[in-house]
C-alpha cells in the first residue's frame, strides 16, 4: 500500500502564525507523549513510522512550501509539487500520475490519500492496514474511515452507511454528502451517518482508470504543463459522491483535524507561549506570541491572542473563525519562512521615490546547510554577517566571510551561501521587482 498526505493549506484559519508558507501544520505547538514538543506533520508521519507505512509514503504540495516540508520531513520522503493549488482532486490525480510514471506499481496496489492535519491517536493509523483485505473482499471502488459524530457540522462531510453491516470490518455506503447545512446533519445523525476522517483508499487501476475515462492524463507532465488553467476541484465532489460501490470502516478513537483556534488550544501543555502572562480573572484564554515584546491579557476570558511579525489576532476563541473571512482571498506577504536550511525573517520593505523595493532579511542558516546556488535577474544583494562563519560561491569561486564582512551580489551573478559555524546573516535586496519567482536555481547542493 502506497501512502500519499496532502499538503499545502492556504494558512488563513489560524493566521497569523500560519500563513501561504508556514501553514498549520508546520506550527510547533503540540506536545508529544514524551514531552517533546513537535508539530501536526511531525506528529503525522511520527506516527506512520509506529505503524510501519512511513516508507511507503509521498507527499504532495505547493512548490512554495516543499523546502519547509523539506525541514520538518528530511530528505527520504518524496515530495511532488504543484505548481498551484487547484483542490484535492487535482492533488490526487497528480499523485497518482507520478506513481503511473515513477513507481512499478501493481494496478491491485492499494493506495490512500491522508491529509496531513489528522490529529488522531496511533490507532487510527494502525487501520490504514486494513484497506487492501477490505478493498479485496468487498469488491469497492472506494474505502472510506468515518467516525461518530458528536455535534451536527457544517465543516465535515457525512458518510451514510447501509446497515446492517455486510460484515464486521465495514458497511457499504448508501450516501455521501459534503458539508451539508446544519438542519440537514442533524437529519443526517438519525441516519446513523458518519463524519468523513478524509481518508480515501482505491485500488490503483480505479483511479487509472478514471482518469482516462475522463479525458485526463496518467502521466505527470502534461498535468503540469495546463495546472495554471485547471479549476479548484474537490475529490470529495468530483469522484467520492459519484462512486459506488464504496465502504467505510468506523473509527472509534479520538479524532480531530485541528482547524480552528478553539480546537487547537484545547491541546495545549500551556496557557502562555512565549513573552507575557494571562492574570487570573482572564480565565480560559490562550497566548501564543512569536514577538520579543511581552503581552499581558487582564480581565477578558475566553480570548485567543495570537502575534507574530505577520500581524497580531485578538478574539474570542469561539469567533476566531472569522479571521478567514477577514482576510479574504487576498495574499499576505509572509513575514516569516521556514526553510529546509534555516529560516528569513523581513524586518523592513519600502519602495523608494525611484520606485525601486528594498527588503531586509535576517536569515539564519544551520551549521552544514547551505542556500541553492541559484541567481536574481531583477535584484541585487548585500550580505553583512553577524554571527558566525560563511562559505559563500560567487560564479564557482568561494569566498569566507566572518562576523563583520559584507559582500555584495550583483544582479545576475550565480550564488549560494553555506553555514560552516551556526550562522546569521542580514541580506538587502533591491530591485525593481522583488518577486519570488525571481530565481533560477542550478543545485540544491553543492
Amino acid at each position: 500500500m502506497r501512502i500519499v498526505l496532502l499538503c499545502g493549506g492556504s494558512g488563513k484559519r489560524l493566521w497569523p502564525l500560519s500563513n501561504e508558507i508556514r501553514s498549520k501544520i508546520f506550527l510547533k505547538l503540540l506536545k508529544s507523549e514524551d514531552g517533546v514538543i513537535e508539530s501536526m506533520i511531525e506528529r503525522l508521519c511520527r506516527q506512520l513510522e509506529e505503524v510501519g507505512l512511513l516508507q511507503s509514503t509521498y507527499i504532495v504540495t505547493h512548490q512554495t512550501q516543499v523546502e519547509i516540508t523539506r525541514a520538518y520531513v528530511g530528505e527520504h520522503i518524496p515530495i511532488i509539487a504543484e505548481p498551484y493549488k487547484r483542490g484535492t482532486f487535482t492533488a490526487v490525480a497528480l499523485a497518482v500520475s507520478y506513481l503511473n510514471e515513477n513507481v512499478q506499481m501493481d494496478p491491485d496496489e492499494t493506495v490512500c490519500i491522508l491529509p496531513v492535519d489528522t490529529y488522531v491517536d496511533t490507532a487510527f493509523f494502525r487501520l490504514l492496514h486494513q484497506f487492501p483485505e477490505v478493498l479485496s473482499r468487498s469488491h469497492a471502488d472506494l474505502a472510506l474511515l468515518g467516525t461518530k459524530p458528536n455535534t451536527p457540522s457544517d465543516q465535515f462531510g457525512y458518510i451514510v452507511p447501509i446497515l446492517p453491516k455486510a460484515h464486521p470490518e465495514y458497511a457499504f455506503v448508501s450516501q455521501f454528502i459534503e458539508k451539508p447545512d446544519v438542519q440537514t446533519a442533524s437529519r443526517l445523525l438519525e441516519q446513523h451517518a458518519l463524519w468523513n476522517c478524509g481518508i480515501f483508499a482505491f485500488p490503483f487501476k480505479f483511479m487509472l482508470t478514471y482518469l482516462k475515462n475522463n479525458g485526463h492524463p496518467t502521466q505527470v507532465e502534461p498535468w503540469l504543463a495546463k495546472y495554471e488553467e485547471l479549476a479548484a476541484l474537490s475529490f470529495d465532489r468530483e469522484v467520492v459522491e459519484h462512486t459506488q460501490p464504496i465502504v467505510v470502516m468506523d473509527y472509534e478513537g479520538f479524532w480531530s483535524d485541528l482547524g480552528s483556534w478553539a480546537s487547537l488550544s484545547s491541546h495545549f501543555e500551556d496557557q502562555v507561549i512565549g513573552s507575557g502572562g494571562i492574570a487570573d480573572d482572564a480565565g480560559n484564554s490562550h497566548l501564543i506570541n512569536e514577538l520579543p515584546y511581552p503581552i499581558e491579557i487582564i480581565g477578558v476570558p475566553d480570548l485567543i491572542v495570537a502575534a507574530n511579525s505577520d500581524g497580531i489576532l485578538i478574539s474570542n476563541k469561539d469567533k476566531a473563525d472569522r479571521i478567514k473571512e477577514i482576510l479574504g482571498p487576498t495574499s499576505q506577504m509572509p513575514m516569516y519562512e521556514e526553510k529546509r536550511w534555516g529560516s528569513i525573517r523581513i524586518i523592513d520593505y519600502w519602495k523608494n521615490e525611484d520606485g525601486i523595493e528594498i527588503m531586509i532579511k535576517k536569515v539564519t542558516l544551520t551549521q552544514g546547510k547551505n542556500t541553492s546556488y541559484h541567481q536574481h535577474l531583477k535584484c541585487q544583494e548585500i550580505v553583512t554577517i553577524l554571527s558566525g562563519s560563511a562559505e559563500i560561491l560567487i560564479e564557482d569561486r568561494l569566498h569566507k566571510l566572518q562576523a563583520g564582512e559584507a559582500l555584495q551580489i550583483p544582479i545576475g551573478i550565480k550564488h549560494g551561501i553555506k553555514a560552516v559555524t551556526p550562522l546569521q546573516f542580514m541580506e538587502v535586496q533591491m530591485g525593481e521587482e522583488l518577486a519570488k519567482k525571481d530565481i533560477t536555481r542550478f543545485a540544491m547542493h553543492w
